[in-house]
């Protein structure tokens, strides 16, 4: 299988109508490929550009939604599209991630449940996601004998908590999705979090970052992607990238069955029976 992370630069000097556009040619480019394209998390806006959450936000089915599951019906690929500054027409903004099929159908939506900001920023401007996301892709098509995988979904500060993620891997994720706005003076922390989130899980871990400055901000990049065992199958650097990397969903099972930690947890959740 096949991924393409499209690290973008979120340029405050762009308009989001012309980065729309931008990001979708993008997506375009990896038909033929990638199996599966990443985007960043509120790559529209920037996540620290905290006055635009309000006048960008966006119904589920709004602008994005519409340029984004054209791109991944005329790429035919699968497509975690980032996430938007969701307006509720009956609530708050919400942190929303998006998974278009390659025909183009939402398959998933995915509030963030963990919100930055102590207190202020996204943690105050935003609510709070309560519901565990996953799907299932299925192996590439039309090649006999290729492994699908369970995605499990998280959003950047998610990183941080170990226990979201163990949920999803009992709720039979395979692959961790985590699209993200991760600051430059935290990179350490983006490499070192998603190593453990992999070897802790015996997952794949497909983190996807920005490159640029959000209000000031500059941006970690170096999006990852790393396998059960916690080697890096590859990192982008600091600028606008797309990172395109190869790995064997059938690696989790082998993993598992090798080293079968996960059987031994006596805290928390009880292990899925088999």
């Amino acid at each position: 299988m096949r991924a393409s992370l499209l690290q973008i630069d979120v340029n405050e000097g762009e308009s989001v109508e012309s980065r729309r556009v931008r990001v979708a040619a993008l997506v375009r480019d990896q038909a033929g490929s990638a199996d599966l394209v990443v985007l960043p998390e509120l790559w529209t806006t920037g996540a620290f550009a905290y006055e635009q959450f309000g006048t960008e936000a966006e119904p589920l089915e709004g602008p994005t939604y519409e340029v984004m599951a054209k791109a991944a019906s005329d790429a035919g690929v699968w497509l975690h599209a980032g996430s938007i500054p969701e307006r509720d027409p009956e609530g708050p903004l919400y942190n929303t991630s998006l998974v278009f099929s390659p025909s183009g159908d939402l398959v998933a939506a995915y509030r963030k449940i963990h919100r930055f900001g102590f207190d202020k920023g996204e943690a105050v401007l935003m609510g709070a996601g309560e519901e565990l996301v996953t799907f299932r892709m299925p192996g590439p098509h039309g090649k006999t004998g290729e492994t699908g995988t369970t995605v499990g979904v998280g959003t950047c500060y998610d990183l941080r908590f170990p226990e979201l993620f163990r949920a999803l891997v009992d709720a039979g994720a395979e692959t961790l999705v985590v699209p993200a706005g991760w600051p430059e003076r935290r990179r350490a922390h983006w490499t070192l979090l998603a190593q453990a989130r992999a070897v802790e899980n015996q997952a794949f871990v497909l983190a996807c970052g920005t490159a640029g400055t959000h209000a000031g901000v500059p941006q970690a990049g170096h999006s990852i992607v790393v396998d059960p065992w916690g080697e890096v199958l590859a990192e982008a650097g600091a600028g606008e990238q797309v990172l395109t990397v190869e790995f064997d969903p059938g690696k989790v099972a082998a993993t598992r069955d090798q080293f079968p930690a996960l059987k031994d947890r006596v805290l928390g959740l009880a292990a899925p029976r088999r």
